[in-house]
């Protein structure tokens, strides 16, 4: 069996230059943005190799290593005036956010490609700060992805944050065509540099073009097409989504949870359908730093010493696609990880994911452990 370490090593060599050459210049501790006339022009970018390897899985699934993300962004931007931004990832071959913002004291006006509103862990939190190596199987499930369209957010009423938003059309893939309107409300009612408690709710409306609807999720494992879960593709009026979330952060460390809910409503005479999902989860800084805090989203903890961070965090998910006639099949998963922050720039992590699936009268039980690279600037 290859080692995380190993294939990573391997991996580096396939770099798209384009990446590579900020980051180089990043590890060196050379500057990857500069200031002209009051606006900062840069690049950001992460870089994920990861190794997924399956056990007791009835031989469903195919061990892996390949590349999770190869992401670049290009920025310009004034503090207190605007932004403008173009993502893209390599080895998806998709656009990620490409959007102008503008901050006016009416609040922040956001158009173009940008996550929607529904589901904290996605639309809140970057890439290369995740807890996990994936997301929990709510979010897999009914997070609806990038759309184009425009986002307002307000902040002034303090420990207070609003967002409303509208998408139209298909996004930068020249798929998912349809509408969505959404809206968001996050307040901290304690917010300080060692607690924070964060409470939120979410909904959108989707109508899509196609009039398909379908919620599936992967087994907490990305580098695999295979689903366990899967409504199949439902006749579809409109898509409701529904997201509660909350917080609690003292100090080194971090207990989340979060509700998703997936309302399908179907043409009459066909039946509705109506999923769920929730996670909670509790990380432990075990050198003793402190999350940061910032727009509503927990980040990486900034190593105090040369031996950089290390976390350790346990995991329980539940997702249930079973509705009426709609079987799509429930998935239940604890997911124990540890990642080590050496420096700014480089993340190791690790996954033990133990799955427990049922599926049209079908149980599979598999085991995943997950490791993955990550160098971020």
């Amino acid at each position: 069996m290859t080692s995380p370490l190993t294939a990573a090593r391997g991996g580096l060599l396939a770099l798209p230059l384009l990446l590579l050459a900020p980051a180089v210049a990043a590890a060196a501790g050379l500057p990857t943005s500069f200031t002209a006339g009051g606006v900062e022009y840069g690049a950001k970018g992460t870089v994920q190799y990861d190794v997924n390897r399956f056990a007791d899985d009835a031989g469903t699934f195919e061990d892996a290593d390949d590349w999770r993300r190869q992401e670049l962004y290009l920025f310009a931007r004034r503090k207190g005036s605007f932004e403008l931004t173009a993502g893209y990832d390599f080895q998806a071959e998709a656009w990620a956010d490409v959007f102008l913002k503008l901050e006016t004291a009416a609040g922040d006006f956001r158009a173009g490609q940008q996550k929607t509103l529904v589901g904290w862990e996605d639309y809140a939190t970057g890439t290369s700060s995740t807890i996990y190596l994936e997301r929990s199987a709510a979010e897999n499930a009914f997070y609806q992805g990038r759309r184009v369209g425009l986002e307002w957010t307000w902040t002034e009423l303090e420990n207070w944050r609003f967002a409303l938003a509208g998408y139209t059309g298909p996004d930068l893939e020249d798929e998912n065509d349809g509408t969505t309107v959404a809206g968001r409300v996050v307040h901290t009612p304690i917010a300080d540099d060692t607690r924070v408690l964060h409470l939120g709710a979410s909904a959108s409306r989707e109508r899509r073009d196609d009039g398909i609807a379908r919620f599936r999720a992967r087994p907490n494992a990305a580098l695999t097409d295979v689903r366990l879960v899967d409504t199949g593709r439902l006749a579809s009026d409109a898509i409701d989504r529904l997201g509660l979330e909350a917080a609690w952060r003292d100090g080194p460390l971090l207990l989340q949870a979060e509700l998703l809910h997936g309302h399908n409503d179907a043409p009459s005479g066909q039946p509705d359908f109506t999923g769920r999902g929730w996670y909670a989860l509790a990380s432990w800084v075990l050198t003793g730093e402190t999350r940061p805090y910032t727009n509503s989203a927990f980040g990486n903890p900034k190593p105090s010493r040369d031996t950089g961070a290390f976390d350790v965090q346990l995991r329980y998910a539940d997702l249930d696609l079973d509705d009426g006639a709609i079987r799509g099949g429930r998935q239940r998963d604890w997911t124990l990880g540890a990642n080590w922050y050496w420096g700014k720039h480089l993340k190791l992590q690790a996954n033990y994911v133990w799955l427990r699936t049922d599926h049209a009268g079908v149980s599979l039980d598999p085991e995943i452990f997950e490791a993955r690279v990550q160098f971020a600037f």
